[in-house]
């Protein structure tokens, strides 16, 4: 099975790439700007757009398109294309669904003056060699054999980008390669819950008893950023009568990294714990409404809980683990030791006596993230838990972030 993949890097203000880099997607910028002034006319005049290949042909005598190339210039424009045909879409969608959209999409809109845009590069200016990247492009011959790389020789290159982050910008080396099939059966079965003082709660139809991963670092990692952060506002708005700064896109930018980092040691160990037990199935469950129903739980919304399934995700296609992501939508209030379908009939949350507590109708106390991941297999694949409640474990064994970075 043939997939995308990315590698990152990331240039800091004082690295040497950064200024030649950050020239090039301001000239990027002026691209997609002076380009999407056209469109928008042509547009507005006819209700017509002006098509990638000819807006080529009008931007090609451009100052700003000549300071960047013609051929990575073309990617710009092919981006500023993509964001008017999603636009499109999305008009006749809206004009056949109106309930669906909060108003009616607007045209795509001009970047700010003193902004960035991407830049892409197309494969034929770039190689690896020795284990680094070689630009073939003579306006990025000084940044030869500066990035170090880990993508294997057998993948296929694909496509670079420079993505202004604010502060900083991320080299995405894009690249395809070849990983297992997955199997089409799903005998050994892992389940996973996902929380904020549990951050994974880990079931199995193996026999083995459930795990959990707890979330205290991930929490005090968002506890001192937003501390940090409300100091930091209110002493801008105090005295420059401002929101924002370069100080607080750092702070963000460092918490990002932070969590991401962890997110990295959890997921890993999850694969390593399915590759050590032969588990052939991961399933995750997940909330579309995370963010919305805890709106006022700061740690909770802050908390990139999709980050951590993607990461999954991709990580069990490389090692050949089937992924399958379901809504978790009744599973934390429906009884698995009642053997009760994970529906809204079945719903009744008031069997959780206390945080961590599910009480059976029988009486019998379970660990409530464990029930739920429990529920969450059995909603994706019923005939995983054939056995029923035989051989399933009530609580789990506790490990700590701490645990996983030396397993991971």
């Amino acid at each position: 099975m043939i997939v995308n993949r990315a590698e990152q890097h990331y240039i800091k203000r004082s690295h040497k790439s950064f200024k030649l880099i950050d020239e090039m997607c301001f000239q990027s910028k002026n691209i997609y700007n002076e380009a999407n002034y056209l469109i928008r006319q042509k547009f507005i005049e006819s209700g017509e757009i002006i098509k990638r290949f000819d807006m080529q042909t009008i931007m090609k005598d451009e100052s700003c398109y000549k300071a960047l190339g013609s051929n990575t210039g073309q990617v710009t424009i092919q981006k500023l294309d993509q964001n008017w045909k999603s636009f499109l879409v999305a008009v006749k969608d809206w004009s056949k669904n109106p309930n669906k959209y909060l108003g009616k999409p607007r045209i795509p809109k001009y970047l700010k003056k003193d902004g960035r845009f991407m830049v892409g590069l197309t494969n034929n200016k770039f190689k690896i060699v020795d284990g680094y990247i070689r630009f073939s492009w003579k306006k990025l011959y000084p940044l030869n054999h500066m990035f170090r790389t880990r993508i294997p020789d057998t993948a296929k290159l694909m496509q670079i980008r420079f993505i202004p982050k604010g502060i900083y910008y991320v080299m995405e080396v894009c690249y395809q390669i070849e990983v297992p099939e997955c199997v089409e059966s799903s005998n050994n079965v892992a389940s996973i819950d996902i929380g904020v003082e549990n951050f994974i709660t880990m079931t199995n139809n193996i026999g083995r008893k459930p795990i959990v991963i707890k979330g205290g670092t991930i929490k005090s990692i968002n506890q001192y950023f937003n501390k940090k952060k409300a100091n930091m506002q209110s002493e801008l708005k105090k005295c420059n009568n401002k929101d924002w700064s370069n100080g607080l896109e750092k702070l963000s930018c460092k918490r990002y990294q932070m969590i991401k980092y962890q997110m990295h040691c959890i997921s890993k160990y999850v694969i390593d714990y399915c590759d050590m037990h032969n588990i052939d199935t991961l399933i995750v469950g997940h909330n579309k409404n995370w963010k919305q129903e805890n709106s006022g739980k700061q740690n909770f919304i802050y908390i990139p809980y999709q980050l951590f399934i993607d990461m999954l995700k991709y990580k069990c296609e490389n090692n050949g683990i089937k992924f399958i992501e379901i809504v978790e939508s009744y599973t934390s209030g429906t009884s698995f030791l009642d053997n009760e379908e994970p529906i809204k009939e079945n719903y009744n949350k008031n069997r959780r006596i206390y945080r961590g507590m599910f009480v059976s109708n029988k009486g019998i106390k379970i660990n409530a993230d464990v029930n739920a991941a429990y529920q969450i297999m059995k909603k994706a694949i019923p005939e995983a838990l054939a056995d029923g409640i035989e051989g399933a474990y009530l609580h789990p064994t506790i490990i700590n972030l701490t645990e996983v970075k030396s397993v991971a």
